[in-house]
């Protein structure tokens, strides 16, 4: 893997990956040379005993937002390059925030990063369109964004994900992500650290890993398998056709997996991607996000890496504001939806793999 960091004329940072050399010569663009001026906050919600970020009041939230005499093409320079990875232009964290407004529940400053991760130059890609190392490289870039954002003494989790829905006419042409680091853990991830730590205490094994290897036992869910990784619905699933990817031995963050982990990873990635593209008349709109071990330096051998795909559009007013999940279709079903959506992908890396 090969990156290159620039920064951009207002101010924001960009780093370049790539599978080959990267120019030295290239140079960091914007739509706007304004110096980026935000300060948002968080505020505690004392009946869910959580944070809620907020931005700054004269900013319309939205992680790119274009301007219409400027389009955001701007925002990716020119030049021979796989990724890019730039911060978000209004963040609802930030590691600059201070002073927070006085307010009749506690508030602190809304101190993390928000980044975007453009996978590819090309408009017309999607994740189940690029190559094997190509994606191998997109697994690269999670990691070292984790290592970056993590070794921040402010930032306590690092949470990649995408939200993957061809009907949106996004600021930017290309397919990209987005990188949240919270300077605490989220509910959710700390809800599941909460389950795996009790689990790994009693078992002395991964709780996902075991979960794993009752799956593999089952056959009745698995949608990719080799080696190294794994991709299935589980038997828990809250929504149809939702998928979990994972490496099948524990690893506790991305920039940990090896280099066949990774491959194996890929071919999941482009596997669940390439069916959900090739399920019915439509490519399946989903969100998928990856869940790892906080980055506050502390040894989580609990936790298991692994990314879960939901398709978009599925959350009720119970799962909204209950907390509880319901299901009108059967994992097993779904499944075999998935199952039998024939993908064809490659199976070897490129020569330049990035490695």
């Amino acid at each position: 893997m090969y990156s290159h960091q620039l920064l951009k004329p207002d101010g924001r940072q960009l780093t370049l990956y790539s599978r080959l050399p990267i120019a030295e010569n290239i140079i960091a663009t914007s739509h706007c040379h304004q110096p980026v001026q935000t300060n948002p906050h968080l505020r505690w919600h004392p009946l869910r005993g959580e944070w809620v970020a907020y931005a700054s009041q004269d900013q319309k939230y939205h992680p790119l937002r274009p301007t219409a005499e400027k389009p955001f093409s701007t925002e990716l320079p020119p030049g021979k390059y796989d990724i890019a990875v730039f911060d978000q232009r209004f963040p609802p964290l930030t590691l600059f925030a201070q002073n927070p407004p006085e307010c009749i529940v506690e508030t602190v400053p809304a101190n993390g990063a928000c980044e975007i991760v453009v996978f590819t130059q090309n408009e017309h890609a999607s994740l189940s369109s690029l190559e094997l190392d190509h994606l191998d490289l997109l697994l690269q870039v999670w990691g070292d964004r984790t290592r970056v954002l993590g070794a921040n003494q402010q930032i306590q989790y690092v949470l990649p994900f995408e939200n993957q829905d061809l009907e949106v006419d996004a600021a930017l042409h290309q397919p990209y992500g987005q990188i949240y680091a919270y300077p605490f853990i989220p509910p959710v991830p700390a809800r599941m650290l909460e389950m795996q730590r009790r689990f790994y205490q009693e078992h002395h094994q991964s709780l996902l890993a075991d979960l794993i290897q009752k799956e593999i036992v089952a056959q009745e869910r698995i949608i990719y398998q080799d080696e190294d990784a794994i991709a299935f619905v589980p038997v828990c699933a809250r929504y149809p056709y939702e998928v979990w990817i994972a490496p099948i031995q524990p690893v506790s963050h991305l920039f940990g997996l090896n280099l066949q982990q990774r491959q194996g990873l890929a071919k999941a990635l482009k596997t669940v991607t390439l069916k959900y593209h090739g399920l019915g008349n439509r490519p399946l709109p989903y969100s998928m996000a990856w869940f790892q071990a906080p980055t506050d330096g502390k040894a989580y051998p609990q936790v298991h890496l692994h990314a879960e795909f939901y398709p978009a559009d599925q959350t009720t007013g119970s799962a909204l504001a209950g907390g509880m999940f319901t299901n009108d279709t059967l994992p097993e079903e779904k499944a075999k939806e998935l199952q039998a959506v024939i993908v064809d992908i490659e199976i070897n890396f490129s020569p330049h793999g990035a490695g």
